[in-house]
């Protein structure tokens, strides 16, 4: 059996592209193509259809698609299994996650995780985009919020409860509201995914309001920054508020009514054996979180 080109052109298939193919397999663009042309001579049919603008399966490079897919995983599984009979992990292990969560909590995860695992590596990778983990070769995502692709696994790492949060400055010019009326006079900084109209509930009583806003943001730590500068109230997990509350850089509004929570996920590509890299972070990430709830 001849495997020579194949985890290549199912990389391509994943990639979409020779060039983006090209990167996650650290090739010039040229051998990647040539692998595939070379695979098709010798299997004698045409894989791809190649234009100037995407790459196509034929209905004989689907359906082969398919059976190198299964084939790649049961290779990788065999691989996965050996690897687990090791002492410790080895080799680079790529996550992304947002920003915020990037600045505020992987710095000390990825530090104590390697402090433990001497042979690991680790690139983090930061963006609001929702990357593509198998085609872009990631191999852990940590998450919030509904999770879109069905089709990854996810762990849960934690839920944070959601408060709403002002600095002195703000409260002391605009006052500090009483009760969940009060916050119709005063300014937001939102989301910009959030709908107008919010929901909220206390143990004994639910209401419905609409927070006026002029101000709209699309990660939490850019929120966190203009609740810091005055410029509003603003939603914001505990653990992203807590070193600024207790050093009296911002207070809790309304700490009685519930105002949702953040679900946070570490997200991997489906694989009958989950790597030991992968497997190790998420045990030293849970641990870490049960000893240190500042975290």
């Amino acid at each position: 059996m001849n495997l020579d080109g194949i985890d290549v052109f199912v990389k391509v298939v994943q990639a979409g592209s020779f060039t983006a193919a090209a990167k996650l397999l650290n090739m010039p663009t040229t051998t990647v193509s040539g692998k595939v042309a070379q695979l098709e001579r010798r299997l004698g049919v045409t894989l791809l259809q190649r234009t100037t603008r995407k790459l196509n399966l034929t209905q004989a490079g689907s359906k082969f698609f398919s059976r190198c897919v299964k084939a790649l995983e049961e290779v990788e599984a065999g691989e996965s299994e050996l690897t687990a009979i090791k002492a410790e992990p080895q080799g680079l292990l790529k996550i992304t996650t947002v920003a915020d969560l990037g600045h505020s909590l992987m710095p000390d995860l990825i530090r104590g995780y390697l402090k433990k695992y001497p042979q690991m590596k680790v690139e983090l990778i930061l963006t609001t985009r929702v990357v593509d983990l198998i085609g872009e070769g990631i191999d852990l995502a940590l998450r919030t919020g509904n999770l879109e692709d069905s089709t990854l696994i996810a762990k849960k790492f934690y839920n944070d409860e959601l408060g709403l949060w002002a600095s002195p400055a703000y409260l002391k010019k605009n006052g500090i509201p009483k009760a969940v009326k009060d916050l119709k006079k005063h300014q937001f900084i939102k989301f910009s995914s959030s709908p107008r109209l919010f929901k909220t509930m206390s143990d004994k009583d639910a209401e419905k309001l609409v927070m006026p806003s002029r101000i709209f943001v699309d990660d939490m730590e850019t929120m966190k920054a203009f609740v810091l500068g005055g410029d509003g109230i603003g939603t914001l997990p505990g653990t992203l508020a807590d070193k600024e509350e207790k050093a009296g850089k911002i207070v809790r509004v309304l700490p009685g009514w519930r105002w949702g929570a953040a679900n946070f996920y570490f997200v991997y590509p489906p694989q009958r054996f989950v790597s030991l890299k992968v497997q190790t972070f998420i045990e030293h990430a849970l641990q870490t979180r049960a000893e240190r709830k500042d975290l």
